[in-house]
C-alpha cells in the first residue's frame, strides 16, 4: 500500500496542466512525423525511383507503334510513362498552341505543342521542343514539316495547371497554355485529343530544341524520410526520459524546492546599488 501510495504522489505531477501540454505536443509532432512526413517522403522516394526506372526502361526498348503502348482512349500510366514511341501521320500546323511559363535546365522557355492526327484518324498532342524567349516574347521557329510523317517520341502524362488558368492570345497569332495538357490544348483548338502527350526524341521531323531527360538522381527524399523517423523517435525518447527524470525522488517538478533555495528577484535598481557598494567596500580608503 506505501509503495502504490508514493508511486501515486510521484506519478501526479503527469496530470499537471503543463505536463500534459507538453505531452500533447510530443504526441502530435511523433504522430506527425510517423503518420504523415516520413511516409509523403517515403511516397516521393518511390515516385522518383519509378520515374527513373522508366526512363533507364526506355534507353534499351525498341520503339513500338503508340497505338500498341496507348490503345484508343487510354491514359498514360507509371508503366508506360516515358515509354519510346512512334507515330505515322500529319501534323497539324493550324492548331499549334504554345506552352509559357516553362523552365528548362534552370532557364526560361516556352514549349511548342503541335496536334498529331494519326492514319486512324486519332489526335495526339506532340511537344517539338522548347524555345529561349526573345524579349520576353516567343521567337520565330520553323513550322512542322507538312505531309505524312513518322515520329518518335517519348510518351507523357498530362500536366494539370492547379490555378486552371485560360489560354491568353499570343503575338504570333498561336494560343499560349500554362501547362502542357493535351485537356487545355483541346479546349483551345476544338480537337477531340487523346490523353497525355508525346516529347519528340532528337532528330524526329518537326523537332525544335529537344527537352532533356530528368536526371536519373534518387534525390534526398528518403534520407529525409529516415529523418523525420528519428525527429518523432527522439521526441518519444525525451518525453520517456524526462518523465523517468521526475518518477524518480528529487524531480524538479515533484519536490518543491525550499523557500531558503529559490532564487531571489532583485530589481535593476537593487543590483546597481549592490554592486556599488562592493565596488567602494573594494577600494583601499582615501589617504588623509
Amino acid at each position: 500500500m506505501r509503495l502504490a501510495y508514493r508511486c501515486g504522489v510521484r506519478l501526479r505531477f503527469l496530470l499537471r496542466p503543463g505536463w500534459l501540454a507538453l505531452t500533447l505536443a510530443v504526441l502530435a509532432f511523433a504522430v506527425a512525423c510517423f503518420a504523415v512526413l516520413a511516409p509523403w517522403q517515403f511516397g516521393r522516394h518511390a515516385e522518383r525511383k519509378a520515374t527513373n526506372d522508366a526512363i533507364s526502361r526506355s534507353f534499351s526498348a525498341d520503339p513500338v507503334p503508340v497505338e500498341r503502348v496507348l490503345p484508343s482512349g487510354a491514359r498514360p500510366t507509371a508503366d508506360t510513362e516515358w515509354r519510346t514511341v512512334t507515330l505515322t501521320g500529319a501534323y497539324l500546323a493550324d492548331d499549334e498552341v504554345v506552352a509559357r511559363l516553362r523552365t528548362v535546365q534552370g532557364q526560361p522557355a516556352f514549349e511548342v505543342l503541335t496536334p498529331f492526327r494519326l492514319e486512324d484518324g486519332a489526335v495526339v498532342l506532340v511537344d517539338r521542343g522548347y524555345l529561349r524567349p526573345e524579349e520576353s516574347a516567343v521567337p520565330d521557329y520553323p513550322a512542322p514539316p507538312s505531309g505524312r510523317h513518322e515520329l518518335t517520341a517519348r510518351i507523357r502524362a498530362d500536366e494539370r495547371d492547379p490555378r486552371a488558368r485560360a489560354a491568353l492570345p499570343g503575338e504570333d497569332g498561336h494560343q499560349q497554355v500554362y501547362a502542357v495538357d493535351s485537356r487545355a490544348v483541346a479546349k483551345v483548338t476544338g480537337l477531340a485529343i487523346r490523353p497525355g502527350y508525346v516529347q519528340l526524341t532528337d532528330g524526329s521531323p518537326g523537332v525544335l530544341a529537344p527537352l532533356p531527360l530528368p536526371e536519373l538522381d534518387a534525390g534526398p527524399f528518403l534520407s529525409y524520410a529516415l529523418q523525420w523517423i528519428t525527429f518523432g523517435t527522439m521526441a518519444l525518447l525525451a518525453w520517456l526520459y524526462f518523465s523517468w527524470r521526475e518518477i524518480r525522488p528529487g524531480g524538479a517538478l515533484t519536490t518543491p524546492r525550499p523557500a531558503a533555495e529559490r532564487p531571489r528577484r532583485v530589481s535593476v535598481a537593487r543590483q546597481i546599488a549592490e554592486e556599488e557598494a562592493r565596488e567602494r567596500a573594494a577600494s583601499p580608503p582615501p589617504r588623509v
